[in-house]
């Protein structure tokens, strides 16, 4: 099982800002206590977040909150750049990796979430332009500097990875991944990462399930709700037990910011599917047996 500096449950703060529940100053800080104290220590941001806005929304509620800062990790991304209201001299969307735009992301997190340092850093998504020895640069700039601990990707494949760690170590890598974009259990994204002990978070980690209604959610919901008494579990843990169950030792990131279902997903962590019934959710999923 590979090792981790992170909450095996992870806090996806992009929809508490204005891409989602536009969260108040004082509804922020309630969420920030509200995880740590269900053992929730990560909180997973990006400098996009909210147009631009978000990160600074949860720093000046995490100024105000107490909150020791050794207590808890905080995760950024950087990379994209919108074109928007948020950004309008950029033409287009695009991906900047250049050393002089990673360092000065990262210095706009520190200054956004008010703190001295991030735990890590990843680059949000691939590029097609991307050299892997100038990013290995801003990296070790970040590193020496204290401003940084460790660095990671998102969205990653394993030769994407590879590419860049041939020059600098990853050691994280934060995918979609869930049981209805399991993509990853299929392509050797998942081996990659446990040959090379690299840590694996999870986005979207419900999947689809309960955003879309067809034949795949309905066979998924039946076989859930056969399980639910078995596992006294909700569906949505089952669905987090299932990813738990990888022995890469899965880190989701869940976007919720209802407080009951953050203490839900905590319980799933105690959850143990047994081997067959995995495959009978994975097998509902797919709609037919495994190869």
């Amino acid at each position: 099982m590979t090792k981790s500096n992170y909450s095996q449950i992870i806090a996806g703060t992009m929809t508490w800002g204005i891409w989602g529940a536009s969260l108040s100053k004082s509804e922020i800080a309630k969420r920030i206590h509200h995880c740590i104290e269900n053992g929730i220590t990560t909180f997973d941001h990006a400098d996009i977040y909210g147009g631009y806005t978000t990160e600074k929304d949860f720093g000046d509620a995490f100024l105000e909150s107490g909150i020791d800062r050794n207590n808890i990790e905080f995760i950024s991304k950087c990379g994209i750049q919108l074109q928007d209201k948020s950004r309008p001299k950029n033409k287009v969307k695009h991906y900047n990796y250049s050393k002089e735009y990673i360092i000065a992301s990262a210095e706009k997190s520190l200054q956004n979430l008010k703190t001295e340092y991030l735990d890590l850093l990843l680059l949000h998504r691939p590029s097609p332009l991307m050299e892997p020895e100038i990013i290995a640069e801003a990296f070790k700039t970040l590193r020496d500097s204290g401003k940084v601990k460790r660095f990671g990707v998102s969205n990653f494949t394993a030769s994407q990875i590879e590419l860049v760690s041939k020059h600098t170590e990853v050691s994280v890598n934060q995918i979609e991944f869930s049981l209805t974009q399991n993509s990853a259990l299929h392509n050797d994204t998942l081996n990659y990462m446990k040959t090379n002990s690299i840590t694996a978070m999870s986005w979207s980690p419900l999947g689809s399930v309960f955003r879309e209604d067809n034949e795949q959610s309905r066979r998924i919901h039946k076989q859930l709700g056969a399980l639910t008494e078995k596992y006294n579990a909700t569906e949505d843990q089952l669905l987090l037990a299932w990813i738990l169950k990888h022995p890469l030792n899965i880190h989701p990131v869940i976007g919720t910011t209802n407080l009951k279902r953050m203490t839900n997903a905590v319980k799933a962590t105690n959850l143990n599917l047994d081997l067959e019934d995995w495959f009978l959710i994975l097998e509902a999923s797919q709609g037919h047996k495994v190869a």
